[in-house]
């Protein structure tokens, strides 16, 4: 029997995801540190384009600017690359500072 988190997850595919190159070393319940590079982020999560030995409902705290330290759940993996959603979703100012922050070039920041 696999173990992992009971996510009761709404479709939220359509939040604005803004590109991002962001390597991290995130703390898995499991496995330890485990060092990971994410390629975009939303409000409600983020995606990795490394994540070699994640499965679904694994959970994960990750250290952001601005929030800092924050739970994350996998919510899909392929080939590669796997999909996080945050416990919670990050107020809209915050999160706005966040891609300030990882993505300073504004020519690569969606719009507001």
């Amino acid at each position: 029997m696999v173990a992992g988190a009971n996510l009761s997850v709404t479709d939220m595919r359509r939040a604005a995801r803004h590109p991002v190159d962001f390597p991290t070393i995130v703390e898995h319940f499991s496995a330890g540190d485990l060092n990971l590079h994410i390629c975009n982020i939303s409000a409600h999560g983020f995606m990795v384009d490394n994540a070699d030995n994640l499965n679904r409902g694994d959970r994960v705290i990750i250290r952001l600017p601005v929030v800092g330290r924050i739970e994350a759940y996998v919510i899909w993996t392929r080939d590669e690359r796997a999909g996080f959603q945050f416990e919670r979703i990050i107020r809209l100012d915050d999160f706005v500072e966040i891609i300030d922050t990882l993505q300073p070039n504004p020519r690569l920041r969606r719009g507001r």
